[in-house]
């Protein structure tokens, strides 16, 4: 107002693009759905030209780049996961390497301009609920049904609702956390542009690569390494 520049003026909040009717209901595509959709089109085709180096790769000439950079990913994957996972890593590999990849591209697509997808709950939370699902199965196949019980009633029967939250807490925690310093870089960005915009000049990059690329990465390190600590606990000893 007036040339006043106010902080209520700042927007870092998911906005609807269109909307369609089905079944009666309005659904909205945001600008999460948008993010998402970039993020899964360079996933694939990233993938794409890491299958098509590796495959057609001369096995008696000396690895490119890409190549190089390829192959130590996936070393850098695998011995993270083994690591963590030990002889059950073989089981998981593909899935805790995707949800690496996924997640750090989602954290560090702010670089390209986008409100990172992983800022939507609605994105992280699922990522939790199937973190929950693999801890819940892999209890049940390895522990059995009176292995799985006898854990919630540990050390006595009375703790079992203790216990119970405990589990449910789990999808809960491990996304509010991703979710939430995800937020913060991008309320923080939003802020420095908003409120700052007439010497946002330059140095802002500095702060996208601690926000998006040093946060980014820790953050998905963090959820994947919680993922693969909680399923090995689930499946025990055997």
């Amino acid at each position: 107002m007036n040339g006043v520049f106010l902080a209520s003026d700042v927007d870092f909040m998911i906005k609807g693009l269109f909307s369609y009717q089905i079944f009666g209901q309005t659904v909205w595509i945001t600008t999460t759905h948008v993010s998402l959709l970039i993020v899964f089109l360079l996933f694939v085709i990233f993938a794409l030209f890491a299958r098509h180096a590796i495959v057609n790769a001369d096995p008696y000439a000396e690895p490119g780049t890409f190549q190089n950079i390829v192959e130590l990913m996936v070393e850098m994957l695998d011995n993270m996961i083994t690591g963590v996972m030990g002889k059950n890593a073989t089981k998981f590999l593909g899935y805790i390497s995707t949800l690496f990849a996924f997640i750090l591209i989602s954290n560090i697509s702010g670089l390209l301009g986008l409100r990172p997808p992983t800022a939507d709950y609605g994105v992280t939370f699922p990522l939790g609920l199937i973190t929950f699902s693999l801890i819940f199965y892999n209890k049940i196949k390895h522990q059995g049904v009176g292995g799985f019980l006898k854990g919630l009633c540990d050390p006595w029967p009375i703790w079992a609702p203790i216990n119970i939250i405990g589990d449910i807490a789990v999808p809960i925690s491990i996304s509010l956390r991703l979710f939430a310093n995800v937020l913060s870089g991008t309320v923080m960005m939003a802020l420095v542009y908003g409120l700052l915009y007439k010497i946002a000049w330059g140095w802002p990059g500095f702060l996208h690569i601690y926000f998006d690329l040093f946060s980014g990465a820790i953050q998905t390190y963090v959820f994947c390494m919680l993922t693969m600590t909680y399923i090995t606990d689930a499946i025990g000893d055997s």
